[in-house]
């Protein structure tokens, strides 16, 4: 499951434990196609959070962490972002980044 995250939210939510925050847009065409994805693997991963993070309406998490391409996905661990991706990556390109990432 993907929840949303929000300027106001952010940091308590990625504080303690992996989690996966894809920073995307509803006009983007590869943001729709890696949500599927997301999706998918947010349920095959455990004691991996997932979150949604539009950047049109939280301009300033964009801004904290230089999204200037989307879809971008940030894998943080206790409220560190530890690698970003840019662009879309099919299922099992994103398993193994994220996979990696939270090692």
């Amino acid at each position: 499951m993907i929840n949303e995250i929000n300027n106001n939210n952010f940091d308590a939510v990625i504080a303690a434990g992996a989690a996966v925050v894809d920073f995307n847009a509803t006009w983007c065409g590869p943001c729709r196609m890696l949500e599927p994805v997301l999706e998918e693997l947010s349920d095959e991963m455990g004691g991996v959070q997932f979150f949604s993070c539009d950047v049109d309406e939280n301009g300033e998490l964009a801004a904290q962490f230089g999204i200037m391409s989307i879809p971008a996905v940030g894998v943080f661990k206790n409220g560190e972002l530890v690698k970003m991706s840019v662009g879309f990556k099919p299922k099992a390109q994103m398993a193994a980044f994220i996979g990696a990432a939270v090692k």
